[in-house]
């Protein structure tokens, strides 16, 4: 009976924990409604006591943005798709970011040197920028390139998702330049020389020299190889055309009495199709090199008006002046209560002392 009546009390005790855990708990989450409620009230009666004020930024914001917007010049977007080769990707983004700052500093003397255009027309250039974009075949692509010029040991210890984790805008195939300027022409007239300084840059045109050569040599190999091949194909003909020639009851000649140096046509037809499957790959990374910068969409002959509506001055004069009010009567409640503080905290001061 003792044993059982300890068992109860245990019992009781557990279950009392556990509602008391459970009442803490949901007490918590009311305190934090009730709270994130309370705060959102006092967000509100903020608002409302300083709407007039609000109202008139939002307002004057509208009317300062609309003017500038109407006196401001309008601004062209031109892009460009490229295929950079020999790992021309980085020398590439380094020269656009020079480009870039150049047009930021409003040096348009170098600007336009490094363009090959005149100082009036590199006047008109706002912004050059280059981003990579690649979508999920893509990275899946160049993973299975990348796996297979490893070893079996490294192979094991890499897998797709280390690959993303450090891929980059370098690793990417595709890039897109984009120009921004008040003249809808100019983009076109700066894309020579923006592919020719990465062309004409001396490590670039020896990588592409050398990629030559060893394309040159591939070929010629797999061209010998398919002679040799088409060659054994016409002996084998020719025996073949020799022995049905033959009267029955003479000798005829037996290939098959060294097999292992000598190959079946089955096996000359497989050797064919390889051969000629590689030459396909060949021909086709022939042409993809053959620029150091493939350019798969140039820059149109004009470009795109800008007229995002967030790019607008009348959009964003009216939230950055609604965000300073805002800070500012912020830093006007937070002054208030510091005083406020000070004064309660001297008044306690002198009751103590007195």
């Amino acid at each position: 009976m003792k044993e059982n009546h300890s068992e109860e009390i245990d019992l009781g005790q557990l279950f009392k924990l556990i509602g008391d855990t459970f009442s803490r708990f949901f007490k918590f989450i009311g305190a934090i409604f009730k709270n994130s409620f309370h705060l959102f009230i006092l967000f509100l009666n903020f608002l409302r006591r300083h709407f007039l004020k609000f109202a008139i930024a939002i307002i004057l914001g509208v009317i300062v943005g609309g003017y500038w917007d109407y006196n401001s010049q309008p601004v062209f977007r031109s892009s460009m798709i490229i295929e950079p080769n020999f790992n021309s990707a980085q020398q590439l983004y380094n020269n656009i970011e020079f480009y870039n700052q150049l047009a930021e500093q409003k040096d348009y003397a170098t600007l336009a040197e490094a363009l090959h255009i005149n100082p009036k027309e590199a006047f008109n250039i706002k912004k050059m920028s280059i981003e990579s974009f690649s979508d999920q075949a893509q990275k899946i692509k160049q993973f299975s390139t990348f796996i297979s010029d490893l070893d079996s040991i490294s192979q094991k210890q890499v897998d797709y998702n280390d690959f993303l984790q450090n891929f980059n805008n370098i690793n990417a195939k595709f890039h897109r330049i984009k120009i921004e300027a008040t003249s809808a022409e100019i983009a076109k007239k700066c894309q020579k020389a923006i592919v020719t300084s990465i062309e004409n840059n001396e490590y670039f045109t020896l990588q592409k020299k050398i990629n030559d050569r060893n394309i040159a040599l591939k070929d010629s190999v797999i061209s010998m190889q398919q002679s040799e091949i088409n060659e054994l194909q016409e002996f084998y003909k020719r025996v073949k055309i020799l022995e049905a020639q033959k009267p029955q009851g003479n000798t005829s000649i037996n290939l098959a009495e060294n097999q292992q140096d000598q190959m079946s046509e089955i096996e000359l037809l497989k050797q064919a199709r390889t051969l000629k499957d590689e030459k396909i790959e060949l021909n086709n990374e022939k042409a993809n090199t053959e620029n150091t910068i493939n350019i798969i969409s140039e820059f149109p002959n004009k470009g795109v008006l800008i007229d995002d509506f967030f790019n607008k001055k009348m959009v964003v004069l009216p939230i950055l002046f609604s965000m300073i009010l805002f800070l500012g009567l912020l830093l006007h409640l937070l002054n208030s209560y510091l005083m406020n503080y000070d004064r309660k905290r001297s008044a306690k001061t002198t009751l103590s002392n007195t």
